[in-house]
This record gives C-alpha cells, sequence and structure tokens, in this order.
C-alpha cells in the first residue's frame, strides 16, 4: 500500500524530450524540454498558474519587486496579463510604479553593460540600475510630474494605496489618449481594467519622496496604509466567502511577498474570520530559505501561518530563477494556452467588499478570536 501511494506521486511521462528544432513556440518549449530542476518548476508553474490560477472562480494577486519595470517587463508582460484578466490585484513596490511612470512620460532607458565606470556615470548626471542607463534628467522630469499631479483636488483628502495609483493611471491614460499613443504604463492598464494596485510600504518610494515634500507644505493627501491591509483583506475574503479560490503569484520576495500574504492571518488570526489560506502559491525567487528571510521562505512554511491552505499545497511551485527571464516565458505560455478571461474589475467592487468585510467581523463580536478560525468557508 505504501508503495503504490509512493508511485501515484510519481509521473507517468518517462524523460524523453523531441529534439528541438529551431520552430518551437515558447510554450511548446517549455512543454517540452522544461522537464527538470527549476526548468521543471518554471513549467509547473505555468501549467498550474493557466489552468488553475485562470479559471473563472479564481482571483489572482500579483506581487512585484526587483526593479522589473525598468527592464521593460511592465510594458512586454504585465500589461499584456491585465488586458487579458490574468491579474486581478497586484502588490507592487512603489519603486516600480514611479519606474512605470517613465514610460508613460516618454522618458527614455537604455540598455547598457552592467561594467560601467560608476564615478563617470555621476559625474556625467547618469543613473544606473545594473545594466540599465537614464539621464538624472529623467528622475527631476518624473519627479515634477507627481508634484504637479497631486496639486489636484482629487488628491486633497485620506486614501488608499490603490485609490491613489488609480487616479495616477486615470491621468496617465487619459494624457496618453488625448496624445493620440499608447500610455504604456501598467498604472494606465490598471486603471483602464480597474485592477487595484497597492504598495505595501508607500514612504519606501520616489513617489512616497514626493508625496512626503506635498505634506511639508500643508498637502492635505494623506495614505491611510490601514485601510490597504483591510482592502486587500476583504479581496481575499470576499473572493473565497462566495466559493472561489485565491492564487497568489509572487515575483521575488520582500514587502509586496508578506503584505500579499498576510490577508490570510488578517482574516484569521485577527479578525477572527473562518477561512484557510490562500488555495494557490507560486513563486519565483533567488532567495534561499535557509537564512530565515521571508524572500526564501516556502509555501509549506508559509501554511503554519495559515497563509496557504494545507488542502492545496500540492499546488504550491517556487521556481528559483531570475524573474525577468520567468516573466516572458510565462506570459507567452499563458496567453497561447488560455483564452482571455472576462475582467473581475475588483477596484469597482472595493467599497462593497469592504463594507462586506467590516459587517462580518462586526457580526463576529468582540470576543477573541481562536484557532477555529482557521478552516474553510462553508
Amino acid at each position: 500500500m505504501a508503495k503504490k501511494r509512493l508511485l501515484d506521486k510519481i509521473s507517468k511521462h518517462r524523460i524523453a524530450p523531441p529534439a528541438v528544432t529551431g520552430k518551437e513556440s515558447a510554450a511548446d518549449l517549455i512543454e517540452q524540454t522544461f522537464l527538470s530542476y527549476n526548468g521543471g518548476r518554471l513549467r509547473e508553474i505555468c501549467q498550474v498558474f493557466t489552468r488553475k490560477l485562470l479559471e473563472p472562480d479564481c482571483t489572482v494577486g500579483l506581487t512585484i519587486s526587483g526593479a522589473l519595470t525598468p527592464a521593460g517587463l511592465g510594458m512586454s508582460c504585465l500589461i499584456p496579463l491585465i488586458r487579458a484578466g490574468f491579474v486581478d490585484w497586484i502588490v507592487s513596490t512603489g519603486a516600480n510604479l514611479y519606474h512605470d511612470t517613465h514610460y508613460a512620460l516618454d522618458l527614455p532607458l537604455h540598455q547598457s553593460g552592467p561594467h560601467l565606470d560608476d564615478f563617470a556615470l555621476r559625474q556625467n548626471d547618469v543613473i544606473r540600475i545594473y545594466d540599465i542607463v537614464f539621464d538624472y534628467k529623467t528622475l527631476l522630469d518624473t519627479d515634477a510630474f507627481y508634484r504637479e499631479l497631486i496639486q489636484d483636488p482629487a488628491f486633497a483628502r485620506s486614501m488608499s494605496t490603490a485609490e491613489f495609483h488609480h487616479e495616477v493611471g486615470r491621468y496617465l491614460h487619459g494624457r496618453a489618449g488625448s496624445l493620440g499613443r499608447p500610455a504604456n504604463s501598467l498604472l494606465a492598464a490598471a486603471y483602464e481594467c480597474a485592477v487595484p494596485v497597492y504598495t505595501s510600504s508607500p514612504g519606501d518610494s520616489s513617489i512616497g519622496m514626493n508625496l512626503a515634500a506635498l505634506s511639508l507644505q500643508g498637502g492635505k493627501l494623506q495614505i491611510d496604509v490601514l485601510r490597504d491591509v483591510n482592502e486587500t483583506a476583504a479581496i481575499v475574503y470576499n473572493a473565497k466567502k462566495g466559493g472561489g479560490k485565491s492564487g497568489v503569484l509572487i515575483l521575488g520576495g520582500g514587502s509586496p511577498k508578506n503584505f500579499i500574504l498576510q490577508t490570510e492571518p488578517q482574516i484569521q488570526e485577527v479578525l477572527g474570520l473562518a477561512e484557510s489560506g490562500h488555495d494557490y502559491f507560486l513563486q519565483v525567487t533567488d532567495a534561499r530559505p535557509d537564512t530565515g528571510g521571508l524572500s526564501g521562505a516556502t509555501a509549506s512554511e508559509a501554511m503554519t501561518w495559515g497563509k496557504v491552505d494545507p488542502d492545496t499545497l500540492p499546488d504550491s511551485v517556487t521556481c528559483y530563477t531570475d524573474s525577468t527571464i520567468f516573466l516572458p516565458l510565462l506570459t507567452a505560455y499563458a496567453l497561447s494556452r488560455h483564452e482571455p478571461r472576462p475582467l473581475k474589475r475588483l477596484y469597482d467592487r472595493r467599497k462593497k467588499d469592504y463594507e462586506a468585510l467590516r459587517k462580518d467581523y462586526k457580526a463576529r463580536g468582540e470576543a477573541a478570536p481562536d484557532l477555529s478560525a482557521r478552516k474553510k468557508l462553508d
């Protein structure tokens, strides 16, 4: 019996790939030749993402860390995924959204080598992100854009980061339309598709720095980080309360990873509402788990915190590779293997979901939550 259980877990597919001809599509290459090691894990993530996370009943959350938008991955991959309905909500570093704005403003970034003379670059006002370079004026122009934009009355209030990014996206989308050209902006695409975009550390970026400058001038804009915590928890809670599933695709680690995963402890541990964890956990990282850092923490470790559903742990996959290698392959695979999904437009449901969470929490009463909350919703 034990041997049978073991054999049931072993794939019946032999390792006998066809010869590569040079005519294969990216999706075919992944399925036919990415068979073992991290190639095998990359294939598994592509397949689980496309076959399970993209089911109609699954709400897909994406995290973005590392300098992905400066490398052009916002334009090449993230915008197509958003427009195809393959990403329903996002948690990003502020830096990725700041650099995304360069493209919306048509401020150029250039390819280079990684071994330039940094002292010479500094002397000539050139900024370097490994093998990406751009003029210092790009930062100044983007800063000036944000300082002017947030003077608009729409920003003279307290708002969640999703509200803030929605208003920025609204402007960038409208600006591109008036100029008759594509916005080339993740934020503009998220606005267009009503995909809420959160930043887990809103003060930790050049956008936050410019908002802080407005505060010194007496500006009324305040970022409500507590609203962010409850709004993101409400997205997950309401997705699963109706019998659906929640899946997360984590690019890198860092603060966005924790913020998207802490929705479950917020629901179970703090609010005391019945829940069991995210159904699907897919991560691409170069961080090791044995250093104790969150970026390398595995799905099974997250399960002990209630962040991942124990019953769906077999569908959790970690691939140890660079997101700039992984993301174009996933995008090509998913777009070729799955039809676009209807947009969930979670931003439009944001207030309704928030109130539903608040109502259930209030109905639970003020009794201290206990471990019974860590179970599946009825």
